[in-house]
């Protein structure tokens, strides 16, 4: 709840309260807190078995916790039965970028060469970095001009 006061900030509460409540009163306030605090968690507990019990048994496994956005979303992360670690581990990031590396600078890549044809088509693809046959021109287009 208070992780985030440092010692200082600690003392420097603690010499306030002194202050402004008085070394008298000081022990009765902290007694009144303690036991509003308690109260507060004994309803909070309470309220939440009384959902728990409103919503069934199938969802007797339900945590509150898991409502948090960034709780939800690591819990579905982590859950196996999307795939996400076969796709993660699917995608070869340094082949990849091989590949399109060797496509720039025309040369045939490893998977290419492998299930590539004849005609410089590697799987239905096209050859970019073929260059056009000296007879063959550009078809004209004279709505372009």
């Amino acid at each position: 709840m208070f992780n985030d006061v440092g010692p200082l900030e600690l003392v420097t509460l603690v010499v306030l309260a002194v202050l402004v409540f008085g070394p008298e009163k000081l022990p009765k306030l902290i007694q009144d807190v303690t036991r509003t605090i308690r109260k507060i968690r004994e309803f909070s507990e309470s309220a939440k078995a009384d959902i728990r019990d409103e919503l069934g048994p199938e969802f007797k496994d339900f945590e509150f916790e898991d409502l948090n956005p960034k709780t939800f979303i690591r819990k579905q992360l982590d859950n196996d039965e999307l795939g996400l670690k076969e796709i993660r581990n699917g995608f070869d990031l340094k082949k990849e970028m091989a590949e399109v590396t060797d496509a720039v600078h025309g040369r045939e890549s490893e998977s290419a060469a492998a299930g590539g044809s004849s005609d410089g088509t590697a799987g239905g693809t096209v050859d970019m970095t073929k260059k056009p046959e000296a007879d063959e021109r550009p078809p004209y287009d004279a709505d372009a001009t």
